[in-house]
């Protein structure tokens, strides 16, 4: 792999080596001295132009535990809010001595632009680019479902699981990347939402979709991820009542109470908690809303060692 900017382009056995190699690093956490030598000599660069925490301190954890330089650029304040193009910004950074530009932008597209314009040779990582995808998202999202449905995830595909993605889903680079990424293993997904807060074309899409929460828990699925109202993406106006969203789209902690025992409660992040999440459902026992940032690390530690680690 050269690149990895969309969990559409990976195949089964492509989604699979990325996966077992997560959980082999898994383990490095574990470590006295958490780090191994493999990137010693790779530099990798956060290039994001949107706001993050848990993404781009998890790619820095993951370089750190590989051996690999890092450096994060700050969009705020720098030559790009002067209104320097992505194609100098990326070419400036590669001068710099960047083996690997981990970019999240607020413009689908952006990342597979520049994995494919020429401007650079670094390996691109797509950390989300506006409501198009999250692959390394996806990924650990993944990785938690086989961790807790399998006694030996390595290997293991999804085939029969079944997936409930609940919330705004048309704003949703991490419910796009699921989709694609959790049908090609396997899984059963449906999307829940209100009608406004569903894609146009959806019925197109490798899934069920529904407007009702309450039939969709009904159904028992084995994981349920809910997903926050992004109204910063809505422009001048909201598409749906707070109110009405909370009563309608809501995991509280009656309907999670109707869901299988060993039904599972995920959320990508940040939470709004008693809006899209119940706290106690967040802090319940079906929750592996920590074990999805704790596979982020060992997901972004296996994508930087898939696409660099031949060449370190």
């Amino acid at each position: 792999m050269k690149h990895l900017l969309s969990t559409q382009e990976l195949d089964v056995d492509q989604a699979l080596t990325l996966l077992d190699t997560a959980e082999e690093f898994q383990a490095v956490a574990n470590r006295q001295v958490p780090k191994l030598p493999t990137l010693r000599g790779v530099t990798m660069v956060n290039l994001f132009f949107e706001d993050s925490t848990r993404t781009r301190l998890s790619f820095e954890a993951a370089a750190q535990r590989l051996s690999a330089d890092i450096m994060t650029f700050q969009v705020h304040g720098s030559s790009v809010s002067k209104g320097e193009s992505l194609k100098d910004t990326a070419q400036t950074l590669e001068a710099m001595g960047a083996d690997v530009i981990v970019i999240r932008h607020p413009s689908s597209g952006a990342p597979a632009t520049l994995a494919s314009s020429g401007w650079v040779h670094s390996s691109i990582i797509n950390a989300g680019d506006g409501a198009h995808e999250h692959p390394t998202q996806a990924l650990l999202d993944a990785m938690t479902l086989r961790q807790r449905f399998h006694s030996e995830p390595r290997g293991a595909l999804l085939t029969g699981l079944s997936v409930a993605i609940v919330g705004d889903i048309v704003h949703s680079r991490v419910a796009r990347s699921n989709v694609f990424l959790l049908t090609t293993l396997g899984a059963k997904v449906t999307l829940v939402g209100p009608p406004a807060l569903l894609p146009q074309g959806v019925d197109d899409w490798p899934v069920h979709s529904t407007y009702d929460l309450d039939d969709a828990i009904d159904s028992a699925p084995d994981a349920v991820m809910m997903l926050r109202v992004q109204r910063e993406r809505m422009g001048d106006g909201s598409l749906i009542s707070h109110k009405d969203y909370v009563r309608n789209y809501s995991l509280t902690r009656a309907r999670a109470d109707r869901l299988p025992q060993d039904s599972i409660v995920m959320h990508p992040g940040p939470m709004n908690r008693g809006v899209e999440i119940a706290s106690h459902v967040a802090d319940s026992s079906r929750s592996v809303i920590l074990d999805q940032v704790r596979n982020g690390v060992s997901v972004r530690m296996a994508a930087l060692y898939e696409l660099r680690g031949g060449q370190a």
